[in-house]
């Protein structure tokens, strides 16, 4: 349970326990949780939609709702992922050997790839939404962090880490394939009574994170903790693509 607590406080920004100190061991393990920890933000999405469109009576617009379920998402992550993303695109996209793709990465500064990706991001996922239809809307913004997370746990274990030390480093260290295994079986059991388009929205969002992780790994020489958080996001927009009629 405790290593159940130690992921969700991490990947969410919602206070459990009062804990000012964490080992790295529990964060390690904490990995297999992921798809689970997913299922929580994703309840917690379809929950607002469906106040939103049941409960509100069908009189907030489309597009408010759309962008209430992005600013949410963020919220409740505290945009972490986000910031995964912006750091990666820097970094990969920067046309400089691999070393200094690393620095520019772990600069705490977003550049002008970044930025970009981040704005993309937020347009291509807002389109989604308005795109899925109303009434299968929640159930595709509940598979969205299931996918997601499932994704990256493929990243964290069969990739190797492509720097010397980092929090990410710690994710990789302490997971194994069981660790794999526990969090598949998770998000299968998650997304089977969720339907086939479900299923499938999980086959292609994990064949999108082998083609990034692959793709990165070599430009890399590995991934890190900022790679972690791209693939999430990544695969989020491949698990909504499935849902557009």
């Amino acid at each position: 349970m405790k290593d159940f607590i130690t992921g969700f406080q991490f990947l969410t920004r919602i206070p459990i326990v009062s804990q000012s100190e964490w080992s790295t061991e529990s964060f390690g393990r904490s990995v297999k949780f992921f798809p689970i920890i997913g299922g929580i933000i994703g309840l917690l999405l379809f929950g607002f939609v469906y106040i939103v469109q049941y409960l509100g009576g069908g009189k907030v617009p489309i597009h408010a709702m759309a962008i209430g379920v992005v600013i949410i998402e963020i919220f409740l992550t505290g945009g972490l992922h986000c910031d995964g993303l912006m750091d990666t695109v820097d970094g990969v996209f920067s046309g400089r050997p691999r070393e200094r793709m690393l620095e520019i990465m772990k600069d705490s500064r977003v550049g002008a790839f970044g930025a970009m990706a981040f704005s993309l991001l937020i347009l291509v996922k807002y389109s989604l939404i308005m795109d899925i239809e109303p009434m299968i809307l929640p159930y595709a913004l509940l598979v969205m962090p299931i996918v997601g997370r499932i994704a990256v746990v493929i990243g964290i274990t069969l990739y190797p880490y492509a720097r010397a030390n980092g929090l990410g480093k710690v994710f990789y260290d302490c997971s194994h394939r069981q660790t794999l295994y526990v969090a598949g079986i998770s998000a299968i059991v998650l997304l089977v009574p969720l339907g086939k388009v479900a299923m499938m929205s999980g086959v292609l969002g994990i064949a999108m994170s082998f083609v990034f992780c692959q793709y990165v790994s070599k430009k890399l020489g590995g991934l890190t903790g900022d790679v972690y958080g791209a693939i999430i996001e990544l695969t989020e927009i491949v698990a909504l693509l499935v849902f557009i009629p």
